[in-house]
């Protein structure tokens, strides 16, 4: 086992922004029990063992910069790790494709670069950039709706025998044209659509769960989300939410026992405000009928970080990803997507899916 992973990130944002600021928190705060994480060690590989080798963006204030200072541009509102204590890096971020990755609501806070490279200069670029980082894996946090970029990032992995971790709601691991590809070129891919830590779908699917299984019959149920980053910002655009309401839609029906018809679930972001920052807020609904056809209903509210509840996850699914390239394993990681994804190519229960992620890990 080589000591060291490398990966590159595509969306130098606010999620990396977490990720990155937050393994430095523990770096610098030994002492400090590491929360937030389902796994310590995986295979033993632990959180300090992950080297961000490089990086892609379109934002003109981060590419061309050093990944340690790209973190902290606008429009990222990270800050758990002040910029002038955070390590140095080599590391730099280089430019990605623009194609469909910048919505019409953001395009003013994220200032594209205005890009004098065709697509084949960029494509040899990046590739060229992979091979001189001995980047392994490809962590893709590009903003919802980027579904060519997506396509593009994948076929980059495929074309340079590299590991791709997909965190938002276009489907690679989970579709089968894709899937196929890389079970092809026995390349791993985890995907689709990271699940939060704690996070609202996360919290809805179990307990629609219980729900089920305690044998009472949902009629109706919804999820809205708010928020105040570009995160939100972005989905005002209806257009780019159409794989996310089928991503977080289907995550939950997938854990009922009678699926329910369209007009009775719902379940998706709902509007951008500004001062709520990286803060998430969800409001669920549950309605049911138990003995008697007596009725009953629940409601959620839940509160998170939005990054710190995404950065949990994502430390898992790069180290996941690595135990696949060393044991020689393509195609999706099922258990590891099931687990950590929205929509993976095979939906089971939370419980199955952490006990089949943990026999992967074990090499049964």
């Amino acid at each position: 086992m080589a000591d060291r992973i490398k990966v590159a990130l595509v969306g130098i944002g606010n999620c990396f922004s977490g990720l990155i600021q937050g393994i430095e928190y523990y770096r610098q705060n030994p002492s400090q029990e590491i929360t937030g994480i389902i796994h310590d060690k995986l295979a033993g590989y632990g959180i300090h063992d992950i080297d961000f080798v490089c990086g892609f963006d379109v934002g003109e204030n981060k590419v061309g910069k050093p990944l340690n200072d790209a973190i902290y541009e606008s429009p990222n509102m990270v800050n758990w790790v002040p910029n002038d204590i955070m390590p140095k890096t080599d590391a730099k971020v280089y430019e990605s494709p623009l194609l469909d990755g910048v919505g019409i609501w953001v395009e003013n806070k994220i200032n594209p670069l205005k890009s004098t490279k065709t697509n084949e200069e960029l494509t040899a670029e990046v590739k060229q950039v992979l091979k001189d980082t001995g980047a392994e894996i490809i962590v893709s946090y590009l903003p919802v709706g980027s579904d060519k970029v997506t396509a593009f990032w994948a076929q980059i992995c495929l074309e340079t025998n590299t590991a791709f971790v997909n965190c938002i709601p276009s489907f690679i691991a989970s579709d089968e044209t894709w899937a196929k590809k890389f079970q092809e070129k026995n390349i791993p891919c985890i995907g689709d659509d990271i699940k939060g830590q704690v996070g609202a779908t996360i919290v809805h699917r179990t307990l629609a769960k219980l729900c089920s299984d305690r044998g009472t019959k949902i009629e109706k149920t919804y999820q809205i989300n708010v928020g105040g980053n570009t995160d939100f910002l972005n989905m005002k655009e209806q257009d780019r939410l159409v794989s996310k309401r089928i991503s977080k839609t289907e995550s939950v029906q997938s854990q009922l026992k009678e699926r329910l018809d369209d007009d009775q679930i719902y379940v998706g972001p709902s509007d951008f405000i500004p001062f709520l920052g990286n803060t998430k807020l969800m409001f669920m609904r549950i309605e049911g009928r138990q003995w008697a056809n007596i009725p009953y209903n629940m409601e959620v509210r839940l509160e998170v970080d939005d990054k710190a509840n995404s950065a949990g996850i994502v430390i898992d699914a790069i180290r996941l990803a690595r135990i696949a390239l060393d044991r020689g394993i393509g195609g999706p990681i099922k258990p590891a997507s099931a687990y950590l994804m929205k929509h993976p190519i095979e939906q089971t229960s939370d419980v199955q899916a952490k006990t089949a992620c943990e026999k992967f890990v074990a090499g049964d």
